[in-house]
């Protein structure tokens, strides 16, 4: 070969029978019927995916009508598919009995599947504030990874990126707000999910959230005995004390103890003295239905003895 010859790069043999037409459709997303067997879930997907009456409603509506929105999801290497967008349309789908869900396949880096898949769900009118810890603590590291990507903040040059400010950007959230929330994943699974059924308010739950977690089963523990969930002052007199090492069984007793404003007095009673009178095969989470039922039939057989007395 002489020194002046140039090399060409010799053109595949699909593109020498194909117009440039067909070769750009063919890079084109295309919707596909993929097997539901063949998709998984995210990997510690956030959200939670339930039967309830909104998911009975969607199965229903896939039965009569399809799936109407794709699903979004990402090739695995082995083959299968991964869930990125659609949880809740793939378990309706399944309800439905249906064999397949309509997709839309793309390929995705980890880091871009978390921020589509925290995204896609955020718009739901109600969300968890479980769900919404765990997905603003994913999306956040995802962004962090991202973190020397010019695209992703508009600092100017020789400011810090700080991830959590660029996420509160795109979320109703401001920056500090977002940090409150992933403190609540620091929280043991039993208080998260009083969190959830708002038996535990946000901002002391935010505050317990600093306890150990031998502390916080100590708390727990004091909780289900006087069904009585922390104020926000108790929270902080809690913390505290974490912080300072003095924190023991005893003083969540004592802090757990004290009355808070516009508390309802709660009544104690000898459980020994109560048992004693009950039937024996009574469970224990029946006790309190039957005092009451117990003490409203007696309630009637005095008035109906005042009655007769007259």
């Amino acid at each position: 070969m002489s020194k002046n010859e140039i090399k060409m790069p010799l053109p595949k043999l699909d593109d020498l029978f194909s117009t440039q037409e067909e070769r750009d459709n063919a890079k084109l997303e295309k919707v596909i019927d993929i097997n539901l067997n063949d998709i998984d879930d995210f990997p510690n997907h956030p959200f939670k995916v339930i039967q309830n009456e909104e998911m009975e409603q969607m199965r229903d509506s896939i039965k009569e009508n399809g799936v109407l929105v794709p699903a979004l999801v990402r090739p695995k290497a082995d083959g299968r598919y991964e869930m990125i967008s659609g949880h809740r349309r793939k378990f309706a789908s399944s309800l439905a009995q249906q064999e397949t869900l309509p997709c839309i396949v793309r390929d995705l880096s980890d880091d871009e599947a978390i921020i589509i898949m925290v995204d896609s769900n955020m718009q739901r009118e109600e969300i968890l504030p479980s769900e919404k810890a765990f997905a603003y603590k994913m999306k956040l590291e995802a962004i962090s990874h991202q973190g020397k990507r010019t695209d992703l903040t508009s600092c100017q040059v020789g400011e810090k990126f700080r991830s959590d400010n660029f996420l509160a950007e795109k979320s109703e959230d401001s920056a500090r707000q977002i940090q409150r929330y992933i403190r609540l994943t620091e929280l043991i699974p039993e208080l998260l999910d009083m969190v959830d059924e708002k038996k535990i308010a946000f901002n002391p739950a935010v505050e317990i959230s600093y306890l150990t977690e031998d502390e916080q089963y100590i708390l727990l523990d004091c909780i289900e005995y006087n069904v009585a969930t922390p104020s926000h002052a108790q929270a902080i007199a809690l913390k505290k004390m974490s912080q300072d090492g003095t924190l023991t069984e005893d003083s969540v007793d004592d802090i757990m103890a004290q009355e808070k404003p516009n508390q309802i007095p709660k009544m104690k009673f000898n459980a020994e003295r109560i048992r004693s009178v009950l039937p024996k095969n009574i469970e224990d989470n029946k006790i309190e239905d039957y005092v009451v039922s117990a003490i409203s039939f007696y309630e009637k057989h005095l008035r109906q003895k005042q009655i007769g007395a007259r």
